[in-house]
């Protein structure tokens, strides 16, 4: 890697599931955007909470409850989710579950 790029080739084998844990690993961060790669193991959750910059969520393999507000989705490999800021949601690991964290820190706010 060099500062003017980063890659990962295998984003799945950047993270090994924790067997009764959560493991978060940051990738990149920057002034503008915040990767982070999260290893849950089956019954684990992030509980409900909320995040100031809108997000994107793209699940690796395995399986999760995302909640989203109301709204709940069954995740699963090669779902993604774009959530706005500030809106609450939680993630339940039905089975081992690898996913992609994208925090937008330099999104311009909703007008």
């Amino acid at each position: 890697m060099s500062d003017l790029s980063t890659s990962y080739v295998d984003l799945a084998a950047e993270v090994s599931i924790q067997e009764g844990g959560t493991i978060s690993k940051t990738l990149y961060q920057d002034a503008s955007l915040k990767v982070v790669l999260f290893g849950f193991d089956a019954g684990q959750e992030l509980s409900e909470h909320t995040a100031a910059v809108p997000a994107v969520l793209q699940f690796l393999d395995g399986n999760a409850t995302v909640t989203l507000g109301e709204k709940s989705i069954d995740a699963s490999a090669n779902t993604f989710i774009h959530m706005a800021a500030n809106l609450s949601h939680s993630i339940t690991a039905n089975q081992p579950t690898k996913m992609l964290l994208l925090l937008l820190k330099g999104a311009k706010p909703d007008a």
